[in-house]
């Protein structure tokens, strides 16, 4: 005779689409492994674990071909096929590519700087983070839920404090490590909160759910929930590093490794910006007269406050191009937030959030690729400061050429045509949602920005300083400049690759 609990126990088992979540299962299974093969790996042959590193992610990214046939969900409620916590459909799959594809060039920079650094990192600790810290990433624009969502963020940003501070004996990079700690901590407590909030008031987790029942809360119950959006939103914009959440990014930056400075500004904001994304858009649509205004203002704060930073940056100061490429960075963050806000007042919001996914695919790979040319100088000139690439086509033609092709393309003046489609595009975004006013604050701040990339850009080709100082540039390192490189001039020779995402499928 079977017991009543036997029939309640089977509702409760859900299958398990291995494939759908195969991209970041095997990141977090590789950086598993290569803890584990740690213990064991003599101390000459530590570079192994770095390749098998990379060998992880690139089979990581190549696990989303499988998956381009179909949406696939997982771990769905048992009486609801259609309510999942775990979804791979179009919008998925490009982020984790853009997530898996950013980690995998910030690992090939971090073969050559852990064997610059001389045992100041420890490799076996440093590629198990990399790893775990990607793992959350890729899983993050697959999350449905706001549980799911929160640990996927914490997996990803929990390593990263790590990795910023991993660096033996070095007070500025355990202070820039501290600053990222304290600031995102703060912000996952808010976000904390107002997930609690919002639950509180709709019963449930799912985005989708939340949706439909935040609409109809009870009298009692609606200060509370427009509380808990607008914690949740506020914790959100911590991690993206909008303004004025944004005061850890220079120094962190600066005090990181520099493959970690690299791995933060692209994967670091494709989780703040997809996590957003998910809770603005899909779950809280029915608070777009919330949201909409105030990412409207965060985006022309962050990316005035961005751009003005990084005007002020003196080419003598130490770390200067770092400091120019963080504040660079937050100047950028703004130009993303644009099409979210959009969102809110677009008759077609798949199409704004579209044009977030397009500008955040171009920064990436060419953001990657100005990082990777700043490695190279900075193995020659530890101060890095933007003085230091004076006259570098002299002694590095073909890296002098691809940093001044990348330098234009955050510009998005020809011929970094990726660059300028980009901007074009969340421009459009912006206008079609009759934000005209953020279209007039994003022209001048394009303006602002081609003065400092383009007096960099112009730095490259004056005569050098003294004899030009030939760079040689070891494999991995050349493997990323060149692969960011060749993405680059693809996409610009052909940008219609890039803007077929403006479909994301997430409607």
């Amino acid at each position: 005779m079977s017991s009543p609990a036997q029939p309640l126990a089977a509702s409760l088992v859900q299958s398990v689409d291995w494939l759908a979540i195969a991209p970041p299962t095997l990141a977090a299974v590789v950086g598993l492994a290569v803890l584990v093969a740690d213990l064991f790996v003599a101390e000459h042959r530590k570079a192994l674990l770095g390749w098998t590193s990379v060998a992880g992610l690139a089979a990581a990214a190549l696990m989303l071909l499988p998956l381009l046939d179909g949406d696939r969900s997982t771990f769905c409620l048992t009486g609801d096929a259609t309510v999942c916590s775990y979804t791979a459909d179009r919008f998925t799959l490009v982020i984790q590519f853009l997530v898996l594809g950013g980690a995998l060039l910030a690992a090939l920079l971090s073969v050559t700087a852990l064997k610059d650094a001389r045992k100041e990192l420890p490799e076996g600790e440093y590629w198990f983070l990399l790893l775990s810290s990607a793992a959350g990433a890729a899983l993050l624009p697959a999350s449905r839920d706001l549980a799911t969502l929160i640990v996927a963020l914490e997996v990803a940003s929990l390593p990263a404090f790590a990795l910023v501070g991993l660096r033996h004996g070095d007070r500025k990079s355990s202070e820039a490590a501290l600053k990222f700690f304290l600031s995102s901590v703060t912000a996952t407590a808010v976000s904390l909160m107002g997930i609690s909030f919002v639950y509180a008031s709709t019963g449930t987790l799912y985005l989708t759910q939340v949706a439909d029942r935040i609409q109809n809360v009870d009298g009692q119950l609606g200060t509370l929930a427009q509380t808990g959006v607008v914690l949740t939103l506020v914790g959100f914009a911590f991690k993206t590093a909008a303004v004025p959440f944004h005061f850890w990014v220079p120094d962190t930056y600066v005090g990181a490794p520099l493959p970690i400075a690299a791995y933060l500004s692209v994967i670091g904001k494709a989780v703040g910006f997809s996590g957003l994304i998910l809770v603005t858009v899909v779950a809280l649509p029915s608070y777009a007269d919330v949201w909409g205004p105030a990412l409207a203002a965060l985006a022309a704060l962050t990316m005035t406050i961005g751009n003005v930073g990084a005007l002020r940056q003196q080419a003598t100061r130490a770390y200067s191009a770092v400091r120019l490429l963080a504040w660079s960075s937050v100047g950028q963050a703004g130009y993303l937030l644009v099409p979210i806000a959009a969102a809110a007042y677009s008759g077609d919001a798949e199409k704004s959030i579209g044009s977030t996914v397009a500008y955040a695919l171009m920064y990436g790979a060419v953001n990657l690729g100005a990082f990777a040319v700043a490695a190279l100088v900075g193995r020659t000139k530890t101060r890095n400061r933007v003085a230091d690439y004076r006259g570098l086509y002299a002694s590095s033609p073909v890296s002098a050429l691809l940093l001044a092709f990348f330098l234009l393309c955050l510009a998005g003046l020809p011929p970094g045509v990726i660059g300028l489609f980009a901007k074009v595009t969340v421009f459009s975004a912006a206008v079609d949602a009759g934000l005209g006013w953020l279209a007039v604050i994003m022209a001048v701040n394009v303006v602002i920005a081609l003065f400092y990339y383009l007096q960099w850009t112009g730095l490259l080709f004056r005569a050098p300083e003294g004899e030009p100082e030939k760079h040689r540039i070891p494999a991995p390192l050349t493997a990323a400049i060149a692969l960011t490189g060749v993405l680059g001039i693809v996409l610009s020779g052909a940008p219609q690759l890039v803007l077929r995402f403006t479909d994301t499928g997430l409607f």
